[in-house]
This record gives structure tokens, sequence and C-alpha cells, in this order.
């Protein structure tokens, strides 16, 4: 009667060791699964503009920003694009926004390219500044990285508002520790057959320009966030 008793232990035993084993497989392949899966998973850009980068006059394939998904795409880095500009943005509207954009996409890097139509409106440039160390102090908050883009506005403002102006940006910067696209349409104005109509805004056969102003200081950055 023992021996009985002793091999049907033993066969029981047997049989628990056995899905002892495959429960523990089956519990590290779900951990493997899940964390390629987490792997797998894109960090977000987020570009927060104006007409500059929403592409305004042009198709939405013909902006900068879209060049710029295929440009990431391009150079391998897991990083999805969500452009939240919105024409005729001020930096007062960008203030009230950024905070539901922020918590909706919960983004790693963000451009911020606002200021120009402040500027083209007069408005106070203590409001702008104000308003654009206001948006990095959220950006900072979330976690995410700050590439603040510089804008300059036509010579016929006067140089007492324009030189000002486009100081504000770099002041910024400095104080910050924020990289800085020095103009993001720098070489653009210059060639009038590049601008569209108004004088503002740059044409279709522009905007790989434009893309190429910001890269260099964009890719560092997005590098960076990748790696962590």
């Amino acid at each position: 009667m023992k021996p009985l008793i002793i091999r049907l232990f033993a066969r029981l035993s047997q049989t628990l060791s056995q899905f002892a084993v495959a429960a523990v497989v089956c519990i590290l392949l779900s951990m493997a699964l899940s964390s390629a899966t987490w792997a797998a998973q894109p960090a977000t850009l987020l570009v927060f503009g104006d007409s500059l980068s929403a592409a305004y006059g042009l198709k939405e394939a013909q902006g900068w920003v879209n060049l710029l998904e295929d440009k990431i795409s391009e150079s391998e880095l897991n990083f999805k694009v969500v452009n939240a500009s919105v024409s005729g943005e001020t930096s007062t509207g960008g203030l009230a926004r950024l905070p539901a954009m922020l918590e909706s996409y919960n983004p790693d890097v963000v451009i911020v390219e606002l200021g120009g139509n402040d500027g083209l409106r007069g408005l106070p440039l203590k409001s702008l500044e104000k308003n654009l160390r206001a948006m990095v102090e959220l950006i900072s908050r979330s976690g995410a990285k700050t590439l603040l883009t510089g804008i300059q506005i036509p010579p016929n403002y006067g140089v007492r508002y324009t030189k000002p102006f486009f100081e504000i940006y770099g002041n910024i910067a400095n104080s910050e520790h924020l990289a800085l696209v020095p103009f993001l349409i720098d070489g653009i104005p210059q060639q009038p057959e590049l601008m569209q109509a108004d004088g503002i805004h740059p044409k279709a056969e522009a905007q790989h320009l434009i893309l190429e102003n910001v890269w260099p200081y964009l890719e560092p950055l997005l590098r960076e966030s990748a790696i962590k």
C-alpha cells in the first residue's frame, strides 16, 4: 500500500512541477511581450505654433511640420508628431490652450512657435515675454523639453519695437537654458519669390528651408528624449 501511495505522490509532485514551470514560462513571456510593446510606443513631439506652422495658404501636406514627420521617420527616431498650431494664434491664446494640449498628448518635446501675431498687432512686449515664460514653465512642469523658435517682424514696425521683440526669444532661451532656433524663417524673406502675396508666409517651395532651420536644434532634443 505504501509504495502505491508513494508513487501517487511522486506523480502528483511531477505534475505540479510541470504546471509550475509552465506558469512561470507564461509569466515571463507575458512580461517580455509587455516590455516589447512598451518599448515600441513612440514618444510625442508637439508643435505648438501659429500660421507659420499651420501650413497657412498651403495644403497641409506641404507644410514644414509634415516634412518634419518624414525627416523623423528617415532618421529612425520613434516619435509621432502632433501639430497643434492655429493660424492667428497669439501668445495669450497659446497660453490659454497649452494646459489642455499637454494633458491630452503628454508630449516629450514641445516646439513653441508663437509671438509673430503679437508683433504684427503691436501688442505689449512685456505681455509677450510673460506669456512665453509661462508656457515654458508649464512645459517644464509636465516633464517635456522645449524648443523655442525665434521670430522677427517686418522692419516697418520700427527698430524701437522690432529689436527688443526679437531679443525676447534669446533672453528667455538663455535664462531658461532652452534650445533656440534663432529665426524660424531665416533666409526666406530675403527672397521675395519664396513668399506668399501677403509677404508674411513662406510658399510651399520654402517649407523645406524652414525644416532646415529647425532640424539642427530639434534633432538633439529628440535623440536625448528617445534615450530616456
